[in-house]
């Protein structure tokens, strides 16, 4: 369980990398995306994911890895977009942008820790297929969610999905890491 920590917080490292960069390039300009806006933009990198695998070739230069990144940040930008409410036109301090995104990564990786204990750690023997497919499952779960009106009867809702896509991206870049896949 100690590699996985480790490796968590390594793959997570290289996601706020990215984040932190690009906030700093553009700025806050994600605080204008409704929930569904940020589902599309995960389901586009989960599609091109799927289709990349499916194909097994690309003609855009991002690589699997890299669309596995941007699920990660567009998730953490859900999450932080569901804790600050209506979306808007906004500019965020950068330093309440990186505590936000501790705080959920830290949520995050707490759930998946609480998960591996209980299902001993089972993600390693799936297959980034799998990953990709389960990413895409949660946003389609997210968008009845919406259609819902946001309630579920006994279903957990839209964070709870978010965080799932989250720890799901962060098993495939682990796994990409040790050469796996």
């Amino acid at each position: 369980m100690s590699d996985t920590n480790q490796q968590y917080d390594q793959a997570v490292a290289l996601c706020r990398d990215i984040f932190l960069k690009k906030t700093k390039d553009y700025g806050t300009a994600w605080r204008v995306l409704r929930t569904i806006s940020v589902v599309d933009q995960i389901f586009i990198k989960a599609l091109r994911i799927r289709t990349i695998q499916d194909l097994k070739t690309q003609k855009v230069g991002d690589d699997i890895p890299s669309e596995f990144k941007g699920i990660v940040n567009y998730a953490l930008i859900g999450l932080i977009q569901l804790e600050l409410g209506k979306p808007r036109v906004e500019e965020l301090p950068l330093e309440k942008v990186e505590e936000l995104y501790a705080q959920y990564v830290a949520f995050a990786k707490n759930t998946m820790l609480d998960k591996n204990h209980d299902y001993g750690e089972a993600w390693r023997d799936m297959s980034q297929e799998s990953f990709a497919d389960l990413i895409l499952m949660k946003l389609l779960r997210i968008r009845q969610i919406l259609n819902n009106d946001g309630r579920t009867l006994i279903s957990e809702g839209i964070d709870a999905n978010y965080v799932d896509i989250i720890n799901y991206a962060v098993f495939a870049l682990i796994l990409a890491q040790e050469g796996k896949h």
